[in-house]
Formats: C-alpha cells, sequence, structure tokens
C-alpha cells in the first residue's frame, strides 16, 4: 500500500500528464506564477478530494479535470486582476477596516441596468460605498426565478440587464472607485431551466447524476423522515415529480433543482462556473445556501461535516486560480452552525442573522437581554475573519436565535418566535411595524417577517420614534465589527412596495414588498432636513463619517459592557490607528423613554467621554441619561 506522500505523489504525476494531453504545461513561461500557487495548494486539494471522493471510480480524473479549469481560468485572467491578487495577498486583512461600507441592491430596481447602474457610481463614491453586492443578475426563468436564485446560466447575465461584456464594464469602474463587487454564487441548486437540467429532464445519464433523481418513492421517503420542508406553500417534503415520473430532490422552489455534490463531476463544473464569474472581476461571493450542500440519510442532511470539506477545496482552487477571490457565507441556521462555516479556509467572511434578528428582537420587547447575551457570547470571532453585520436582507427575517440561549433568559422559544412574527406584522397592539408575512405554516404557525427597514421601524407608519429606531438599528450594524451593510435606499427611508401583487409570477411572494424601486423621490429631497428622507439621510451620513474617522472600530475586537439598565445595551470595541489605540464604549437605549446609566461601570474609564456621533460631551463618573432610541459611541 502506498504511503500518503507517495499516493499525493502518484496523483500529482496523473495530473501533470493529463494537463500535457489538453496542451497544458506547468513549466512553461507564462504559467511559472501558477506552478508556483500549483505546488502550494495541490497538497490540501488532494486530501480534500481523496476524503471527498477517494471511493469514486472517476475522483483522480475529475481531479486533473479541475486543474485544468484553474490553469486556464490563471492564463485567462486579465493582467489587473492579477495586480488585484497580489496586492490582496499582501494585505489579507483589507476588509477589516474601518474604512469599509457595505450596500446591496437588485439592479434593475435600482438603476434599470448594468450601464445605469455606473451611473450612481459617483453617489456610491460620496456616501462611502467600499463594497457592492448585487443581487442575482444572471439568467434565470422568466416567471418563476425565487428572485434570481434559480440560475438557469452562470456565464450569462439576464437579457434585460445587459451583457457580460457591460458586467466587466461595471467592475472596472468599481474597480477604478474602490469598490468590490459582491455577487451570489448559488451553487446549492439550479434552475429547471439550466442547460444540465434540460438534460438531466431528458434522460441523459451524466447530467442525471448531476442532481439527486431517482426512479421511484422510496429514497424520498426515506430522506424525507429527516430533512425539514422549507417552502411549504411551493411544496411538501424536499422532492417533486419530474415530467416523466423520476422524483428529483428541490430543497426549496419545485424550479430549484439539488446539485448532488456527491459526485466529482459536479465539483468540477462548478469550479469552472466559480472561476469564469471571478475573471469577471468579481471580488467576493456570496455561497448561497451553504447548509445545503451535502445530504446524508437519516440526518437533516444540513451542515455535514462534507460541506466544509467542499468549501476549502473549492478555497484551494480559487487560491490556484484567482487568489483574491473571497467567499462570504450564507447560512440561517442554528448560531453554532453559522459560525461553523467561518474560518480562513472556508468563508472568511460571513452574514451575521443572530445580530440582525435580535436587534428586531430588542426593538420589539424593549430589552436587550437576548441581544447583549448574544454579542458578549456569539459575536466574538478570529482576527482574521470577519462578519457583515446587517439591518434587514433582500429576503426576511427568520428568528434564529438558539432556544437554549432563550431559555436561559426564561423565555420560550416558539412562544416568543409567535410574538415576534405578530408584531412585525403589525398584528399586536401597539405595534409600530408594517411588515408581512412570509411563508406562514398553519400546521406550526411559523412564517418569517418581511418589509424595508422604514416599514418595520415605523417610519412608514408615522410613529415619532421611527427615524431613531433606524438610526439606532444602523449604529449597531455599523459598530459591532466587521462590515457594515445597508440596502440602498434604506439611507433615505423608502417604503414597502406591494405592487409586486400584480405581477403574477411574484404575487405569491411576499418578500418582494421588501425589493422596492430606487425611490426617486426620496433621493430629490435628501438634502432637506424638514423631510423625512432628510433626517434619515443625514442622520446616517453622520454614522458613515463618525465611523470612518474611528480608528476603534476597526477589525472584530469586541467585549460586552453591563450597562445594568435591562434596556441599554453596551458593549466596547477597540482597534489600532496609525497613532494610537482608540477604545470605544457605545451605549444604545431600545426603550421608548429617557434611560439612567448609573457612575459605576465608568469607573475604569476617563471622567470625560465624547459621543462620536453627535460631539457631545458627557461627564460620565457622574453617570448619564440616554435619550430614547439614542445610540453614543463614547471614546
Amino acid at each position: 500500500m502506498l504511503s500518503p506522500d507517495q499516493q499525493r505523489a502518484a496523483a500529482r504525476s496523473y495530473v501533470v500528464q493529463a494537463l500535457r494531453r489538453d496542451g497544458l504545461d506547468l513549466e512553461a513561461a507564462d504559467t511559472a506564477e501558477f506552478a508556483q500557487r500549483f505546488d502550494q495548494h495541490f497538497p490540501t486539494l488532494f486530501a480534500l478530494f481523496a476524503d471527498l471522493y477517494g471511493a469514486h471510480d472517476r475522483c483522480l480524473e475529475n481531479l486533473a479535470k479541475v486543474i485544468a479549469v484553474a490553469m486556464q481560468a490563471w492564463l485567462d485572467r486579465s493582467d489587473d486582476l492579477r495586480e488585484r491578487d497580489r496586492l490582496r495577498e499582501a494585505q489579507p486583512d483589507w476588509f477589516q477596516s474601518n474604512q469599509m461600507l457595505g450596500a446591496f441592491c437588485y439592479v434593475d430596481r435600482y438603476a434599470d441596468d448594468l450601464q445605469g447602474l455606473r451611473e450612481h457610481i459617483p453617489y456610491m463614491q460620496e456616501l462611502g460605498i467600499t463594497y457592492l453586492h448585487l443581487m442575482p443578475l444572471f439568467d434565470c426563468p422568466k416567471e418563476n426565478s425565487d428572485g434570481g436564485y434559480a440560475v438557469s446560466s452562470y456565464r450569462e447575465v439576464r437579457s434585460d440587464l445587459g451583457t457580460m461584456a457591460d458586467l466587466r464594464a461595471l467592475t472596472s469602474d468599481l474597480r477604478d472607485a474602490g469598490i468590490s463587487l459582491v455577487v451570489d454564487f448559488v451553487f446549492n441548486h439550479t434552475s429547471n431551466e439550466h442547460e444540465w437540467a434540460l438534460k438531466a429532464a431528458q434522460g441523459d445519464p451524466e447530467y442525471s447524476d448531476y442532481y439527486w433523481i431517482f426512479d421511484d418513492r422510496r429514497m424520498p421517503d426515506a430522506f424525507e423522515r429527516t430533512v425539514r420542508e422549507v417552502f411549504p406553500d411551493d411544496h411538501p417534503g424536499a422532492f417533486i415529480k419530474m415530467h416523466d415520473g423520476r422524483w428529483i430532490w428541490s430543497t426549496f422552489h419545485s424550479f430549484q433543482w439539488d446539485l448532488n455534490y456527491s459526485n466529482p463531476a459536479v465539483f468540477a463544473a462548478m469550479a469552472g462556473e466559480m472561476l469564469s464569474l471571478a475573471n469577471q472581476g468579481v471580488d467576493l461571493i456570496r455561497m448561497d445556501a451553504v447548509a445545503f450542500i451535502w445530504k446524508r440519510l437519516g440526518t437533516t442532511c444540513e451542515s455535514q461535516p462534507e460541506a466544509h470539506l467542499l468549501l476549502r477545496a473549492f478555497n484551494s482552487v480559487c487560491r490556484m486560480a484567482a487568489p483574491s477571490l473571497l467567499f462570504k457565507s450564507e447560512a440561517i441556521v442554528h448560531p453554532d452552525e453559522v459560525v461553523s462555516y467561518i474560518d480562513p479556509e472556508e468563508c472568511p467572511i460571513s452574514y451575521n442573522p443572530l445580530l440582525m434578528a435580535l436587534g428586531w428582537e430588542a426593538l420589539a420587547t424593549r430589552r436587550v437581554e437576548m441581544l447583549d447575551k448574544a454579542i458578549k457570547e456569539r459575536q466574538p470571532l478570529s482576527g482574521d475573519c470577519a462578519w457583515v453585520n446587517y439591518v434587514r436582507s433582500h429576503d426576511d427575517i427568520g428568528w434564529t436565535f438558539a432556544d437554549e440561549d432563550a431559555a436561559e433568559l426564561d423565555i420560550l422559544g416558539f412562544d416568543h418566535r409567535r410574538f415576534l412574527n405578530a408584531f412585525y406584522t403589525n398584528q399586536f397592539d401597539g405595534s409600530f411595524a408594517r411588515g408581512e408575512p412570509f411563508q406562514f405554516n398553519p400546521r406550526t404557525g411559523d412564517c418569517r417577517v418581511t418589509g424595508t427597514t422604514a416599514a418595520l421601524t415605523g417610519v412608514e407608519a408615522g410613529d415619532a420614534g421611527g427615524i431613531d429606531r433606524m438610526l439606532l438599528l444602523y449604529g449597531i450594524a455599523f459598530s459591532a465589527g466587521g462590515i457594515p451593510l445597508m440596502a440602498l435606499g434604506d439611507e433615505v427611508g423608502q417604503l414597502n412596495d406591494h405592487s409586486y401583487k400584480d405581477n403574477p409570477g411574484r404575487a405569491k411572494d411576499q418578500r418582494w414588498v421588501g425589493r422596492p424601486f430606487r425611490p426617486d423621490d426620496l433621493y430629490a429631497q435628501r438634502h432637506d432636513t424638514d423631510t423625512t428622507a432628510g433626517q434619515i439621510f443625514a442622520g446616517m451620513t453622520q454614522l458613515i463619517a463618525a465611523r470612518r474617522a474611528a480608528p476603534g472600530l476597526a477589525g472584530n475586537a469586541i467585549e460586552g459592557f453591563a450597562t445594568r439598565n435591562p434596556h441599554v445595551l453596551g458593549y466596547v470595541r477597540q482597534g489600532t490607528g496609525d497613532v494610537t489605540e482608540q477604545k470605544i464604549c457605545v451605549l444604545a437605549n431600545f426603550a421608548d423613554s429617557p434611560q439612567d446609566i448609573a457612575a459605576d461601570p465608568f469607573i475604569a474609564t476617563l471622567p470625560r467621554m465624547t459621543d462620536l456621533i453627535s460631539g457631545q460631551s458627557f461627564h460620565v463618573r457622574q453617570g448619564i441619561t440616554l435619550a430614547a432610541h439614542q445610540i453614543v459611541w463614547l471614546a
């Protein structure tokens, strides 16, 4: 039996010979840099591939295919993108800066098309955006597309948005403006109109193996004993019946067919799609639905160990061919599972769904105990990783807190979720929110909440505290460590859009209420502080400027600060600036009335502290009082 080193050497020899047969020479002058990266990362990729596919009879063949794809991608990579690779490798913590500000939008709803979006780049620079996430923009079914997350081609932009040439022009302009582009890589599934899916539907055995397809219900029934039902409004269980009588795995919608990553050919094919995106100038990719990518009978088929191996293997491929490309995980699951994906070798950047959900929880209850517990126990991260902190997403709010955390505070998770759903859909007396329920399950009473930030904080309802609630939540997202992310349009208070109900393809998807068109009328008011839009814009730009001037908000380091007031959240941030170290104490009042913080917690601080947002000075040794919904960054 060969030793591990001998197995790796034999595999390397096989790959090199396969490359030569394909006309790819690792010893050629123009491949020297790739050859160096290949030698550095092949041992890791081989070990991961062996763990994932060692028992598969085409393991080595597909490994060689992956390397060929990576090498060709490197050869096709433009000089400016290779230079970006080198710069990012020299400064791997570039995304930890307090200058980082993220934003997201739908291209068609914010700017009509990619060309139109280029015209908004000067405004984004003025606002301070350094990270722009464009919602799915690739070819998808015209009617049923799950907002673009049913991808029909990873290599074609939707025709109404433009072309791949338009995307490359946009990425070039964004790079020149200092803005990194983020796009979604939907790699758990394709649409049923993807070329691979069409061939599978026709019975092609090669492409049928790209998906989880069974001739009868025996295996689907066995899997469905332990997997959860994600979209009950669309179909029961995890499988749907195909036109030819076979059954295919569809975790989400019936038109989204799950890929079979136990087949190494799928890995090789998706590596090619990923590197093609990288070569368009994409800087980060949001790895969609990472928890679902590996299936195992008798389990929930979520967050299986192989999911982590797959992410590491894809990372190894990218380190060879597109080293500056970073992965951002999207896992709306138990907090322990969310954090398990956050790793420099998997996804160094991750959405922070817990902070988002518990910010809304604290607004509804006016109490901070759950949020405070999460920040103390679940917010800290490795120094080479970062959260993406957001107030709301393009989708919905799911109450993803851990029931065991709630139980420690004598809160029943099931009942509390029911309350929060009722509160944010205006079914609770005294609610200021105007959200809509999404995917209500009458069997369990479960649902999620959707709507714009202005609708959910009370701005849309005309509540007097609505603007301050918006700024409170964004003040936390901007100061809690990592990359803050805002929805473009929130900075002027965009409202819910009910016109989706007139579109047959969207009428049953309430999430579109929170995906409004660019509110041109509100943008026109943004410099008029006599208007609601102007007041929100002034507050948001004040937060942005304060963050950019505060080196203490760089990185992720965070620790709790005991305010001894159940309505006031406290935490301490500390980063290192160019000249001196800065410590910042963040205090946020979630109550509808002024709240006092006694002098005792400030015994170890300087007697006078200044709010970096407003410039107000506080004699903290005498205690301080915060107005309703006020947030301060004391330094």
